[in-house]
C-alpha cells in the first residue's frame, strides 16, 4: 500500500533542520556582524545621552517599646509578638514603614523643597538637570490646578530673562511677578553664590501631586529582617546630592511628625491642668477672702486651746479627706472630658490618672489607639476599613474607661463619706466649742482641701512640662542618606551586553522566522523530506543574459554541472532504447526551457544527434530563446497529414548535431493535439533519426499535457528552482511516483545560489558553487554582500 505525500511529510519532517539554520546563519555572517555593530553603536549613544541615576540609601532605627521593655521578664511576650507578626499582625516597625511611604510626608517634602520646579541646562543634544540653579522660580499665587509646563529661559546681557512656552514669548525682570499661563503668578529671583552654567535653560513645572507621584515611584521602604527594628529607605535620583537631601528631608519630616504625636499627650495634660488650676485657684481665693472676712466680722484672732485640740485630732482625717476630694475632683473632670463629643478623638491626660493598674492600662490603650488612628489618617480616609476597625476599638476602650471612672469614683465617694463620718464623730466630742469657732473650723478645713488640690495640680503641671522636654521620637537615623558611587542605571556592562545580545538576536530571529515560514525549496534535504524521486542534477545560477550556458570550450561551473547531468542520465537511462527525455516543472518560470536547451547542447557536444521538441503549446518560448522562426511546426504537422517529420525539423546553428521541432501556431485545443496518433508517429520517427529526443512540455502542476506526453518518454526530468518552487508543489510529484503514473522520474534543481549553505553539502559533485576555469574571476566584495 502506497503512502500519500502528506503522510510522508508528517513521517519525515518531524522537526526543524537546525543544521540548515546554522548553515544559513554562517552564510549571512556579515549581516549578523553589521547588526552587532549597529546595536553596540546604539548602546554607546544611549549611554552617552542618557542621564545616569543613582541609588541613595538610608537606615532608620525604630525604638519598639513593646520589644524588650521589661527585659527578660517580657521574653515570652516578645516571642508571642513575633509570632503575631508572622500571622499577619502589624508590628511597630511595620507601621512606621507604612507611615514613611505615605503621600502626606512626601507632599510636605515637595512643598518645603519646591521640588515641583526643576531646572535644566542645555548642552548640545543633551539637557542636564541642575540642583542649584543661578536663578529660582517662585510660584507666588498658584492656580487651583497647575498643568505641566515647559519653559525655555535665556539670560541676556541686560540682566533680563527671555522666556518661551507654548503659550507666551516674553522678556521679564528679576523680582518682578508676572502671570504664567497654566501655572499662576510667578517670580524669578537670583540665587546668590551659584555661578551661571550657560545662557540657555529649561524650567519644568508640574503640580505638587504629579511630583509626589513621581517620587513615590522611585521610593523604596523595606523591613528586611523581622527580628530587628530597622527600616531600609532608598530612592533613585539622577542627582546624588539632591537625592540625599530629599531622603534626609523625608526622614526628618517623619521624625518630627512622630515627635509631634508624642507631645500631643503632654500638651493635652498641660491644658487640662491649667484649666483646673484656674478654676481651683478661683475657689481658693474666694475661700481665703471668706475666712478673712469671717475673722474681721467676728473679731476672731485665734482659736481656743479646745479648738486647737479639735483641729489636731481631726487633722489626719482632714488630710486624708483632702486627697480623696482631689481624686474625686479629677475623676469628675475626666468624666466631663469624656462626655464632651468635641474631644472624642483626643488623647487623655494620663499623668492625672489614679494609681490603678487596670484603669491606667485602659487609658494607655486608649491613647495608643487614638495616636495610631491619627497616624493612619495621614494616608487613609475615615471610610477605610482599617480606620473603621480602630474606631470600634477606640469606642470599646472609651466605654471601658467610662465604666472604670464610674466604679473608681463610687469607691472614692464611699471613702469620702467614711472620712466625713469620722470627722463628725471627732467634732461631736467638742460640742461645747462656740458656734463661731465651729464655723471657722469648717472654712479652714475647706481651705486646706483646696490648697492641697492646688499644690497637687501645680506639681503635676511641672512634672508634665519636664516630661515633654525629655520626649524623643520613636525613630532615629542610624545611617544617613548616601548615594552609591556607581550609577544604579544605566549600567554600562549590562547595556553593552544587551546591545550585543540584541545584535545577535535580531538577525538570528529574522533568519529563523524566514526559515520556518519559508515554503520554498532551498536544500536537497527539503526535497528528500517530501519525495523519494532522486535528484539527478543541479544547476547553479547563470548570470549571463544569454540562455546558452554550454559551449564546446566552456569550462564554467554551469557547463560542468550540465556535463555531470549528462553523465547521470547515462546511468539513469539503463536501456539502450531509452532516448526520449521529457522536461517539465511545477509552474512556468522555473527554467525548464533553459535546462532543455543546454542539456540538448551538452548531448550534441558528445557527438549525439539531438532534437528539441517544443510541445508547450499553450505558452511556447523555446523557439523565441533560440531565435528560430515558428511559422511551421508541431501543430502544422498534426493538422496536415501531408507534412512529414522532415518538413518541420529545423537545424540549429548552435551545433550541427542539434535540431528543433518548434510548436507552430498556438492551437485552440492543445490537449487534443497532444493526444493525436500523429504525435506518437512523430516521436517514433524522430527516435529513428536522432539519438535523443528532448520534449519541452508544459508544467505538470498547471495542466495535464505533461502527463499525456509522459507516455512517450523514457525519462521525465522534473525541474525544481531553488527559492521559487514551493514545497507543497512536490506533493504532486510524489503522488505521481507513488502511483507509478510516470516512469523514470528524476529531479534537476535549477538556479542554485549561495556558498556554504543550501546545497553545499548535497550538491556539487566536486565543483561546489565556487568559480571554475574561465569563471574564476573574483567578484567584487560589495556585490558579494548583496548577492548570495
Amino acid at each position: 500500500m502506497n503512502t500519500t505525500a502528506e503522510e510522508r511529510i508528517v513521517k519525515k519532517d518531524d522537526g526543524l533542520d537546525f543544521k540548515q539554520i546554522l548553515l544559513r546563519l554562517s552564510h549571512n555572517w556579515y549581516w549578523i556582524l553589521l547588526s552587532i555593530i549597529v546595536c553596540l553603536s546604539i548602546s554607546y549613544l544611549y549611554l552617552k545621552f542618557k542621564s545616569p541615576s543613582y541609588k541613595i540609601s538610608a537606615r532608620v532605627l525604630v525604638n519598639d517599646e513593646k520589644k524588650g521593655a521589661a527585659g527578660g521578664l517580657m521574653a515570652g511576650a516578645e516571642m508571642l509578638g513575633d509570632l503575631s507578626g508572622l500571622l499577619g499582625a502589624k508590628s511597630t516597625v511595620d507601621n512606621e514603614a507604612e507611615i514613611l511611604k505615605t503621600r502626606f510626608l512626601m507632599e510636605q517634602v515637595v512643598k518645603d523643597m519646591n521640588l515641583n520646579i526643576t531646572y535644566f541646562t542645555k548642552q548640545s543634544f543633551k539637557s542636564t538637570e541642575l540642583y542649584k540653579s543661578p536663578f529660582n522660580l517662585k510660584i507666588v499665587t498658584p492656580l487651583d490646578t497647575i498643568s505641566a509646563t515647559e519653559m525655555e529661559v535665556k539670560l541676556n546681557k541686560s540682566n533680563q530673562l527671555a522666556i518661551s512656552t507654548e503659550d507666551i514669548d516674553t522678556v521679564v525682570n528679576f523680582n518682578k511677578p508676572f502671570r504664567l499661563p497654566k501655572v499662576g503668578v510667578v517670580e524669578f529671583s537670583r540665587n546668590a553664590g551659584v555661578p551661571e552654567a550657560g545662557n540657555d535653560y529649561d524650567v519644568n513645572i508640574v503640580s505638587i501631586d504629579a511630583k509626589v507621584a513621581d517620587l513615590m515611584e522611585v521610593l523604596s521602604v523595606e523591613v528586611r529582617n523581622k527580628l530587628i527594628t530597622i527600616i531600609d529607605v532608598s530612592m533613585i535620583h539622577p542627582i546624588p546630592k539632591k537625592g540625599e537631601d530629599i531622603l534626609a528631608k523625608l526622614i526628618d519630616t517623619y521624625v518630627k511628625a512622630n515627635l509631634r504625636d508624642k507631645n500631643e499627650i503632654a500638651d493635652s495634660t498641660v491644658k487640662f491642668i491649667q484649666n483646673r488650676l484656674a478654676y481651683i485657684g478661683g475657689e481658693l481665693g474666694d475661700l481665703e477672702g471668706n475666712i478673712q472676712g469671717f475673722k474681721q466680722k467676728n473679731n476672731l484672732a485665734d482659736m481656743t486651746e479646745q479648738s486647737k485640740l479639735l483641729v489636731q485630732t481631726s487633722s489626719e482625717y482632714v488630710s486624708e479627706l483632702s486627697k480623696i476630694e482631689t481624686q474625686i475632683s479629677i475623676l469628675k473632670s475626666l468624666q466631663q472630658y469624656m462626655k464632651d463629643d468635641s474631644k472624642n478623638k483626643r488623647v487623655l491626660p494620663s499623668s492625672l490618672i489614679p494609681a490603678d493598674l487596670v484603669f491606667s492600662g485602659a487609658v494607655e490603650k486608649y491613647n495608643e489607639l487614638t495616636l495610631e488612628r491619627a497616624r493612619r489618617l495621614i494616608g487613609m480616609t475615615e471610610a477605610n476599613p482599617s480606620i473603621v476597625l480602630i474606631d470600634k476599638e477606640i469606642a470599646n476602650a472609651r466605654a471601658d474607661i467610662q465604666a472604670n471612672l464610674s466604679t473608681t469614683l463610687d469607691g472614692f465617694v464611699i471613702t469620702r463619706n467614711k472620712l466625713n463620718s469620722q470627722i463628725n464623730q471627732a467634732e461631736s466630742k467638742v460640742r461645747d466649742v462656740p458656734a463661731i469657732e465651729r464655723n471657722y473650723l469648717n472654712l479652714a478645713r475647706q481651705q486646706q482641701i483646696k490648697q492641697e488640690l492646688y499644690i497637687f495640680l501645680m506639681q503635676k503641671s511641672e512634672e508634665t512640662a519636664i516630661s515633654k522636654t525629655s520626649n524623643i521620637a520613636i525613630s532615629k537615623t542610624i545611617d544617613p542618606p548616601k548615594s552609591e558611587v556607581q550609577p544604579f542605571s544605566p549600567k554600562k556592562p549590562m547595556v553593552y551586553v544587551l546591545g550585543m545580545f540584541l545584535g545577535l538576536l535580531i538577525p538570528v530571529s529574522f533568519i529563523y522566522l524566514m526559515e520556518i515560514t519559508n515554503d520554498k525549496i532551498q536544500t536537497k534535504e527539503d526535497i528528500e523530506r517530501i519525495t523519494n524521486v532522486p535528484v539527478i542534477g543541479e544547476i547553479s545560477r547563470h548570470e549571463d543574459s544569454d540562455s546558452l550556458a554550454v559551449a564546446n570550450s566552456s569550462r564554467s561551473a554551469v557547463s560542468e554541472q550540465f556535463r555531470a547531468l549528462r553523465t547521470n542520465l547515462s546511468f539513469y537511462m539503463k536501456s539502450s532504447d531509452a532516448r526520449v527525455i521529457l522536461m517539465t516543472s511545477s509552474m512556468s518560470g522555473e527554467g525548464k526551457s533553459f535546462v532543455a536547451v543546454n542539456l540538448a547542447n551538452i548531448l550534441a557536444l558528445s557527438n549525439k544527434k539531438v532534437v528539441l521538441m517544443e510541445l508547450d503549446l499553450r505558452k511556447p518560448g523555446l523557439s523565441i530563446k533560440l531565435k528560430t522562426p515558428n511559422d511551421t511546426g508541431f501543430t502544422n504537422y498534426i493538422i496536415n497529414d501531408e507534412l512529414t517529420a522532415k518538413d518541420i525539423i529545423k537545424p540549429l546553428s548552435i551545433h550541427k548535431n542539434l535540431s528543433l521541432v518548434s510548436s507552430g501556431p498556438v492551437p485552440p485545443n492543445p490537449a487534443e493535439m497532444l493526444l493525436s496518433d500523429r504525435t506518437k508517429e512523430l516521436i517514433e520517427e524522430l527516435k529513428l533519426q536522432f539519438d535523443y529526443v528532448i520534449i519541452d512540455a508544459p508544467p505538470i502542476g498547471v495542466v495535464a499535457d505533461a502527463q499525456m506526453l509522459s507516455a512517450h518518454a523514457d525519462v521525465c526530468i522534473y525541474l525544481v528552482r531553488q527559492n521559487v518552487t514551493s514545497k507543497h508543489q512536490l506533493n504532486i510529484l510524489e503522488e505521481l511516483r507513488a502511483s507509478e503514473k510516470i516512469k523514470g522520474l528524476g529531479i534537476v534543481v535549477n538556479d542554485i545560489t549561495g556558498r556554504g549553505y543550501g546545497y553545499g553539502k548535497g550538491y556539487g559533485y566536486g565543483y561546489g558553487y565556487g568559480s571554475y576555469g574561465e569563471d574564476a574571476a573574483e567578484k567584487n566584495w560589495f556585490k558579494k554582500l548583496f548577492k548570495s
